[in-house]
């Protein structure tokens, strides 16, 4: 978590995005179980998400996310009221990203969530991974994606498509449907810019 959020405060964005997922799942008309089975997660791990008492990783934000047939924003809380609204103009202050691991495993990376609102279709994480941590496993999402290099490297594989090594200041985009998964490439940081949204590709 960020250095300026206190572990109370990282509780409370569990309990939202908590109450959040439960929400989305009740009005799509699912069971636990039947979303669980739909993301490829097990049920108490769900109603650990639900209940606030975990919180979800990147790749398994996104799964749900798509399971629900929504955005990984809408699960999302928005920034703190005072930083937006002002003529449909948002400002995202440093303390106030909120943290979201690449995966579930330990030793992943932790990204910092500096757009990603309910209703607004488009997610904004920035990663700075460094030597030793990963970045999960395969993921997807609808809409479109796109990644931006900003030190270091980074090898992209995109199922069907290719692998591509990005260096800084490369960018790759792609429809957010076809899998996908990243790996720090060499022994240096890698620092990253992730850029997701619902519109189609």
């Amino acid at each position: 978590m960020p250095a300026d959020q206190t572990p109370a405060e990282d509780d409370g964005l569990a309990a939202l995005v908590g109450a959040a997922v439960r929400d989305r799942r009740e009005r799509a008309g699912l069971s636990m179980r039947a979303l669980a089975t739909r993301v490829g997660i097990s049920q108490p791990f769900l109603s650990t998400i639900e209940r606030g008492l975990s919180s979800p990783s990147m790749s398994t934000l996104y799964r749900i996310a798509t399971g629900l047939g929504v955005a990984p924003g809408d699960l999302l809380p928005g920034p703190p009221a005072p930083t937006a609204d002002r003529g449909g103009v948002t400002v995202v202050r440093s303390g106030e990203a909120l943290p979201l691991p690449a995966s579930d495993d330990p030793g992943a990376a932790v990204g910092l969530a500096r757009l990603a609102r309910p209703g607004l279709g488009l997610e904004v994480v920035e990663y700075r991974v460094a030597p030793g941590e990963h970045l999960g496993g395969w993921f997807d999402a609808p809409g479109e994606m796109a990644v931006l290099v900003l030190a270091g490297a980074l090898d992209v594989e995109v199922t069907g498509a290719g692998t591509w090594r990005l260096a800084a200041g490369d960018l790759l985009h792609q429809p957010g449907h076809l899998p996908h998964r990243w790996t720090a490439a060499g022994d240096a940081p890698v620092h990253l810019v992730l850029v997701g949204s619902r519109r189609p590709a």
